[in-house]
């Protein structure tokens, strides 16, 4: 069964990365497929030069982002768990949640995808309205 990784921040291709982010993107590019354009039910926040996707029960709050096909899933969310300062190793409460959520994709289809949750405190951040981080740039 296929893994798939929705990222809607600093690893989306128009996105400006700094180094880290640059070998992340780079890895994804090399061992992953782009399926395109997906929205997350979510409500998307300014957290720094990052965002953070917040889960939200209404569905009119919408994160957009990409889309990619694990071809390597150990070796990239291994990396992006890293990138993302996610899981063993990092401070608790970690500053995101790798989950597995619903993802619209562009033509309708709904699929289940890795996606880093934000997993701090929200108050005093500024929400992005448009839910798009690329709005930001």
């Amino acid at each position: 069964m296929p893994e798939y990784l929705f990222v809607y921040g600093t690893l989306r291709q128009r996105a400006q990365r700094r180094a880290a982010g640059k070998r992340c993107y780079q890895l994804l590019q090399q061992h992953a497929s782009l399926l395109g354009q997906g929205h997350l039910q979510a409500k998307l926040y300014l957290v720094d030069y990052y965002p953070g996707a917040a889960l939200t029960d209404n569905p009119d709050w919408q994160v957009t982002g990409e889309v990619y096909q694990l071809q390597q899933p150990a070796l990239l969310l291994a990396e992006s768990d890293q990138y993302e300062a996610c899981g063993p190793g990092f401070a608790v409460p970690t500053e995101y949640l790798r989950l597995q959520q619903q993802i619209t994709l562009k033509n309708g289809e709904v699929i289940s995808a890795w996606v880093y949750i934000y997993n701090h405190p929200i108050d005093g951040l500024q929400q992005i309205m448009s839910g798009d981080f690329l709005h930001c740039l």
